[in-house]
């Protein structure tokens, strides 16, 4: 099986979520989104296949959601993936695609339902 993750080393639920990926022996692309993020239309297609909005995979807890407003009621989800392009930080993770469907693995017993 074919996977991909969208991948942050430094965030432990990516980490186990490659190691899961990894030990039911998937054929694992492994991006990290913080040094090549994926473009405004690929996010786009990764949500509307996981049928999330953006506002659901924005990483709402990083400090810079807040600054930014992006917290706010109402905000638009123009707005939010203008501030993902600019800022991957605000991409939650980890992000995971196989012909089974795309999920956001949080926690990381979600990725078990894309294998």
């Amino acid at each position: 099986m074919k996977a991909t993750i969208y991948h942050n080393p430094k965030c432990g639920t990516s980490r186990k979520t490659l190691a899961i990926l990894e030990e039911a022996g998937a054929d694992v692309t492994v991006i990290e989104y913080l040094k090549t993020p994926p473009s405004r239309d690929e996010l786009k297609r990764l949500y509307a296949r996981a049928g999330m909005t953006a506002h659901d995979g924005l990483r709402a807890k990083e400090d810079l959601a807040a600054e930014l407003g992006l917290r706010d009621e109402g905000v638009s989800e123009d707005r939010i993936l203008d501030a993902m392009m600019e800022h991957p930080i605000l991409i939650n993770r980890p992000l995971v695609e196989t012909e089974k469907g795309v999920k956001l693995c949080r926690p990381q017993e979600e990725v078990h339902a894309l294998l």
